[in-house]
């Protein structure tokens, strides 16, 4: 049989497997196959950009045509993957493969659109209209909602009837923007795509370890010796980063350990595949904790030298039948005071290195985990005993020097009411097993989006500020009173403590932000900042917009309705606004949820009264920037085209509408305009600000001389600042983004650099490729990776040693250079004691250690930890929503969402070649609960939960599998989350219909991966 390549694609995406294909004849002929198509890059312009999908942040080389004539565009024709990159090493996934198809998708959007209050259709606007009506909404729903005081009189400049969400793939140039325009404006119901995806990081690491990042980096995965993938699937999500698991295998003889409710492609080349009950990973991981104690599997020398072990707890503190100290049971909330050190007359906590101490950590923490034993673990998780031990002892055999283990996970262990909890577990573990700071070693998330680091670290957060500060609240009314609440104070003797020097960060912050404006005088602007009363995060705004008290919404890069939880409740939210703003390269759900889509969105939209706009944006291939990979690395790309048609930049816009609100605000006046009119909104072209020009501010710059000790000037007023350790809090320096400084210095940008020449040692640190915050480190913690002599743990894996003058090595420490061995500072320089915590102080809601709880649909009646409570007593539920959760009796079976390799959430079904390979929507049920519902392959069947209904192909596995939890049988059910009613695929159904409006108690990130459902042939 003679087909051509796209035939042959198409043969095998209609769900032929390849080699079944081959079988049976639909094979090209080799001449087809192989010849080559002559001169494809002649005459053609290579651009180096990155991958826009998930974190690995692969490069590519694009290739365009355009004769570079004044009114000539170019256009991309060719896209690959770039043999130059240390990480991804010239290849590309599914997803990169039709990356050009996701530039010339059909779907793109290439005029700005305007949908009337109760019409059924669009119609074509130009941009100085779509730029003036949205202005003049904005301003007249601003004016007559801000709200200036408070009712104490508090200065709170907030404005909370309109919000904006913001990307997770734009670059950090544009959320940069974002940052300046939603504080300019008061604006707190702003978030981004890390809400919904992997806040818990952060809630969990920054307690643990100093900060909420990815430890070590992708290429770094090769040196374990033991890779445990937990909470994650690196072969689907991150194929090209799975390279360094198989490296590592192969290589180094790494054992792979994959736990999950699917046996799942990461399971298919794992040593070891074991089950668990989705929801139940801290009984699991507990339980290691607890293995690892009793069978003395414990790295004693780092435990007591670097962890919080042998700190004293204070004597209020206690735990009992699954609450801790401090609960209000009518606010549902903990006073965590007693959460703590008990402290010396100095302030210092009290220390006891014998770890004999009754309220020692050490003790406390044996205590708490003493309850999960592996009866316990196979009780709750349903995970085999056998399987349970066989792991705890792999994990046990890297408590040597010598060996280590990396933890890999991503959203399914943030998408939990207990997210943070589970990877502040996986943290513990690696504390005990003396693997942080170690090459092979670390806990390593595996960030979902590609630029979803970038704009965490941005602080595009309710509650947050770029660097990971916090937006002051309505208590601290002064500077003074900020500053002393957020500036810790150093736990033991001698500590770096680094976070000491938030003064600096946060007035060069201020700088930034106001330019000449903010002075000494005005407090560097801090009123202009809006206060905040709660958290606007995503799960409370979209409350607040069912109840009808937002009348304006932003989506920038972002389709709530897709990605929130209880897309019912979300269409009603929507249906509520007075206007929706859409900025987008692609067609949404989101934009079109007032259209009728049949069963997949049936609405009446003469019933919709909301005013919507749609604006084309650029696509990551038409725009310079940087991103930030898992690993913290700033990539710089470049663009290969211009926006298609009429399409703007991001910058464009924002610049656009910001200028048209401060035009609007000089000429008519209205409520509190100093923010606006006094934001530094100093580029070139104010209305269109160029990348380069924002990175520089992020990295920032010097506003006067500055000195040393010893008075010798560091920088000259007006140059780019080297590093983070120039910043002042007098007002002589400005940066955006402090842990961005050094990105961009007097020597170029350090973010666009390619020398990818390998370490020495052969680690797979290449400290000449691109850069990495802070401070250009790979690994973070790595003083950690010698003992407190200064002796390397393991002499074959050296990261850094000391020379008798500094620290030096084949990575920057990341430490004090010359604060030599020996003396009293300690490794995790951010934490104010400077150990690694096992017990996290007050820094978490829900828990110094953690604890098990069920999920909010769960289809246990009760705890078997806890009987008396079942569920996490902080987890966020509304009241509306209680109402809308199901009930075992009715949905018995645990359902959980994933990802698959084709397909990247909702954006691939745009891409063509994606949508051929991965046409229509389906999901996973094991071969027992098939049989017994009368299900066989390939029948459409519903799926419902309390709060609505999917329809889809079933695909009967042995993947997954029946689980004894607590004496019965218990079913799940797999369920992808890619399909919707737009984009090239065939029309499917939200999955997030079926999703709880419920969230984390630290992050309110929503719980994605375990309620209840049931299932029937349709």
């Amino acid at each position: 049989m003679q087909v051509g390549r796209r035939r042959f694609f198409k043969l095998c995406s209609a769900g032929l497997a390849g080699a079944s294909a081959i079988t049976l004849g639909f094979a090209p002929s080799v001449a087809e196959a192989t010849q080559p198509r002559r001169y494809k890059l002649l005459r053609a312009k290579e651009t180096r950009n990155n991958c826009t999908y998930c974190s690995v942040g692969c490069g590519i080389l694009m290739y365009s045509l355009g004769d570079g004539a004044k009114n000539a565009k170019s256009r991309i024709f060719h896209i690959e993957g770039d043999p130059d990159h240390p990480v991804s090493r010239g290849s590309l996934c599914p997803k990169g493969a039709g990356l050009l198809d996701y530039i010339h998708s059909e779907q793109r959007l290439h005029f700005p659109e305007y949908r009337a209050p109760g019409s059924d259709t669009w119609q074509r606007i130009s941009w100085d209209d779509a730029i003036s009506r949205i202005a003049r909404l904005m301003k007249d729903d601003r004016d007559a909602n801000f709200i200036e005081k408070n009712a104490a009189g508090v200065t709170v400049n907030r404005w909370l009837s309109t919000g904006m969400l913001t990307s997770s793939a734009a670059s950090n140039e544009t959320g940069a923007l974002d940052q300046r325009f939603t504080r300019a404006l008061g604006i707190l119901g702003t978030d981004s795509q890390a809400r919904v995806c992997h806040a818990p990081t952060v809630a969990a690491l920054a307690p643990t370890f100093g900060r909420g990042a990815m430890t070590n980096n992708w290429v770094d995965i090769k040196n374990a010796n033991v890779i445990l993938i937990m909470g994650g699937n690196p072969a689907e999500a991150h194929p090209v980063g799975f390279k360094w698991v198989i490296e590592a295998k192969v290589k180094n003889g790494a054992k792979v350990i994959v736990v999950d409710p699917r046996f799942n492609r990461s399971a298919a080349v794992a040593d070891l595949y074991s089950p668990i009950r989705a929801g139940s990973d801290v009984t699991f991981l507990m339980g290691v904790v607890n293995w690892l104690i009793t069978h003395d599997k414990v790295h004693h020398d780092y435990v007591r030298a670097y962890t919080n072990a042998s700190l004293i707890v204070r004597e209020d503190y206690t735990f009992e039948d699954g609450i801790f100290s401090g609960f209000d049971e009518s606010s549902g909330q903990y006073d965590r005071r007693s959460w703590t050190y008990e402290l010396d007359e100095n302030g210092h906590a009290r220390r006891d290195m014998t770890l004999s101490h009754p309220r020692c950590v050490w003790n406390l923490l044996k205590q708490h985990v003493s309850r999960y034993t592996p009866d316990m673990v196979t009780r709750v998780c349903g995970t085999p005993q056998d399987d349970f031990l066989e792991i705890c002892r792999l994990l046990g055999e890297t408590c040597v020097s010598d060996k280590t283990a990396t933890f890999l996970y991503a959203l399914g262990w943030t998408h939990h009411t207990n997210g943070a909890q589970m990877i502040r577990g996986s943290g513990m573990i690696q504390l005990l097993l003396g693997n942080i700071g170690m090459a092979g070693g670390g806990v390593n998330a595996l960030r979902g989006h590609s630029n979803i680091q970038g704009y965490t670290d941005l602080g595009l957060l309710s509650l947050r500020l770029p660097g990971y500060m916090n937006l002051p609240s309505d208590t601290q009314t002064t500077l003074k009173d900020y500053l002393a609440q957020t500036t810790p104070r150093a736990l033991l003797p001698g500590q770096v403590n680094y976070y000491r020097h938030t003064p600096k960060f946060f007035v060069s912050l201020m700088k930034s932000l106001w330019g000449d404006k903010a002075t000494a005088e005005n407090d560097w602007g801090f009123d202009w900042l809006p206060k905040w009363d709660k958290s606007y995060d995503v799960l409370a705004y979209s409350e607040m917009m069912a109840e009808g008290k937002v009348n304006g919404y932003i989506a920038q890069g972002f389709n709530p309705i897709a990605a929130f939880p209880d897309r019912n409740k979300v269409a009603v939210a929507l249906a509520k606004l007075k206007f929706l703003v859409i900025i987008d390269p692609l067609v949404t759900e989101t934009s079109n949820f007032w259209q009728n889509h049949g069963e997949f969105n049936d609405v009446d939209p003469a019933t919709i009264q909301t005013e919507v706009f749609r604006l084309p944006s650029s696509c990551f291939a038409e725009e310079n920037g940087s991103i930030v990979n898992s690993g913290r690395w700033l990539q710089w790309h470049w663009a290969g085209a211009e926006p298609p048609m009429e399409a703007w930049h991001d910058g464009k816009i924002l610049g656009h509408l910001f200028m048209k609100l401060r035009e609007l605000y000089e000429k008519e006046g209205g409520a509190n305009p100093a923010p606006i009119l006094n934001m530094a909104w100093n580029y070139q072209n104010p209305m269109d600000p160029a990348p380069e020009e924002v990175a520089r501010e992020a990295n920032g710059h010097a506003l006067a001389d500055l000195t040393d000790d010893q008075g010798r000037i560091v920088a000259r007023k007006g140059e780019l600042l080297s590093d983070f350790s120039q910043l002042r809090d007098d007002g002589s320096t400005a940066s955006f983004n402090w842990i961005f400084a050094g990105s961009w210095t007097e020597q170029g940008n350090q973010m666009a650099r390619r020398d990818n020449t390998p370490d020495p040692r052969g680690l797979g640190c290449t400290p000449g490729w691109a850069w990495a915050w802070p401070q250009n480190r790979r690994i973070l913690y790595n003083r950690a990776s010698a003992d407190p002599q200064g002796k390397p743990w393991d002499p074959k894996r050296k990261i850094i040693e000391w020379n008798g003058t500094r620290w030096t090595g084949i990575d920057n420490p990341d430490f004090a250079a010359t604060v030599p061995p020996g003396s009293k500072a300690n490794p995790f320089i951010m934490l104010p004691e400077g150990l690694g915590r096992l017990f996290s102080v007050d820094a978490m809601v829900d828990g110094p250690f953690p604890e098990h709880y069920e999920p909010l649909e769960s289809p246990l009646a009760e705890n078997p930890l806890h009987p008396r409570v079942t569920y996490a007593p902080t987890a966020r539920l509304y009241a509306s929503d209680r109402a809308r959760l199901g009930k075992r009796e009715d949905f018995p079976y645990v359902a959980t969402t994933y990802s698959i390799t084709e397909l990247f959430r909702h954006w691939t079904k745009h891409s063509r070649l994606n949508a051929i390979i991965q046409p229509e929507q389906f999901i996973e049920v094991g071969e027992k609960l098939a049989a017994r519902k009368g299900i066989v392959q390939g029948d459409l069947v519903k799926v419902s939960s309390q709060r609505g209904y999917i329809k889809a192909r079933a695909v009967v596995t042995k993947r997954i599998r029946t689980l004894k939890i607590d004496g019965q049988d218990i079913d799940s059910i797999g369920i992808p989350c890619h399909w919707g009613y737009e984009g090239a695929t065939r029309k499917g159904f939200l999955t997030n219909t079926l999703t709880p409006h419920v969230g984390d108690a630290n992050t309110q990130t929503p719980e994605y991966k375990a309620f209840l459902v049931n299932i029937e042939k349709a």
